[in-house]
Parts: C-alpha cells; sequence; structure tokens
C-alpha cells in the first residue's frame, strides 16, 4: 500500500515540476480550496448512495488533494512541509490525543474519549474561548452545531432561546421533517434561512465572549 502513495507523491511531483502539467503549475492553495469542498461533498453523496465504487474515487480524489496542496508547500520559500510532514504531524496528533490506547490511560465511554480530546486540544493550542479554533466561515448549521457543543461541554450558564419545544422522544427523521417546515415557511416569507442561522449564532458568540470577560 506504501508503495502507491510513494508513487502518487512521484506523480504529483512530475505534474507540478517544470515540463510538467501547465494548468497544475498555476495552481495555489486558494484556487483549489473549491475543489477541496466539491470532492468533500461528492464524497458525502457517495456514502449516502452506499456507492462503494464512487466511495473509493472520491477518497482517492480527496486524498490528492492533500497530496497536491502538500507539494505545493514545499515550494513556500519561508516554512516549507511536505506530504511526510503532514502525515507525521497527524501521527503525532492522534498518539498524542489518545493517551487511552497509547499511555494506559483508562476511559470509560467514547463520551470520555470526546472530553479528553477537546480538552488536550485546548491544552495544546493555548485556547481560552469556547470559540477558539471554530471555522466561522463554515456553513451556518454546523456553525451553530459547533457552538452549541462547546457551550454545553463547558457548562457555560446562558440560554438559547426555545420558540418551538420538541417532544421527548422525537427522532432524526421527525426533527428533519420539523426542520424543513420551518425553512419553507422562512423561504414563503422572503426570509433567508441560512442568513438568519448565522445572524443568530454570531449574536450567541458575542453572549459566550461577554461571559468569559466578565
Amino acid at each position: 500500500m506504501s508503495s502507491e502513495l510513494i508513487r502518487l507523491r512521484e506523480v504529483m511531483d512530475k505534474l507540478r515540476s517544470p515540463g510538467g502539467c501547465p494548468w497544475d503549475a498555476e495552481q495555489d492553495h486558494t484556487s483549489l480550496l473549491k475543489y477541496l469542498l466539491e470532492e468533500s461533498y461528492e464524497f458525502i453523496e457517495s456514502i449516502e448512495n452506499n456507492d462503494r465504487d464512487a466511495m473509493q474515487e472520491e477518497l482517492g480524489d480527496l486524498l490528492l488533494q492533500v497530496y497536491f496542496h502538500s507539494r505545493m508547500a514545499e515550494e513556500d520559500a519561508k516554512q516549507p512541509f511536505n506530504i511526510e510532514d503532514v502525515a507525521k504531524s497527524v501521527a503525532d496528533k492522534l498518539i498524542r490525543r489518545h493517551p487511552h490506547v497509547f499511555a494506559g490511560e483508562v476511559v470509560d465511554s467514547s463520551a470520555d474519549v470526546l472530553e479528553n480530546w477537546e480538552k488536550q486540544k485546548a491544552a495544546e493550542k493555548g485556547r481560552t474561548s469556547a470559540i477558539d479554533g471554530v471555522p466561522l466561515a463554515q456553513p451556518a448549521l454546523p456553525l451553530a452545531t459547533k457552538v452549541l457543543y462547546r457551550l454545553k461541554k463547558l457548562n457555560y450558564d446562558l440560554s438559547v432561546s426555545e420558540p418551538i419545544k420538541l417532544k421527548d422522544d422525537v427522532d432524526q427523521d421527525q426533527f428533519g421533517q420539523i426542520l424543513l417546515g420551518l425553512i419553507t415557511q422562512a423561504v414563503d416569507k422572503g426570509l433567508d434561512p441560512e442568513a438568519a442561522l448565522r445572524q443568530a449564532t454570531k449574536e450567541l458568540i458575542v453572549q459566550i465572549q461577554e461571559h468569559e470577560t466578565r
């Protein structure tokens, strides 16, 4: 398996080097971002369709993006790195953040694993705010979900408005229908659901930041 990874690196190097592909040579990290997003969504779709062949192909396309960005990074004059550095970083991180596997620490559940991961991540990066490290440019729904997750994990005494109270036994399909119904009403009224949720989340972020400075 490793030989194919080496071969992919060699192919990417040839494409990017003088005499290789003009299009590949012209790209930079920014110009490739749209392809990274596109390939990510295509992989998600292959999982939803349970299409194993498509999953393999789309994972390859995602892997190409990692190799492409890593190959370009080798050319940086001030802070170059390559695919080996990328692999080392993530392997070291996995070992560091799984002490229950590699260092004899005991955990009782996957919830403990996630909690330890967040604590180690915050310590490593020197994060002092619940918002630190949250990609604010991501779509509104995952942004809101991430912010609320952080809020819950840190036990901040902040309330979020709940105009619609869900039943205790609501399941994922029912909740999806509720969301779709809300979005339908918003569209009928000329409201932008994405913009509305983003604005509400930004207001919550301000509340969190004010809470943290008290």
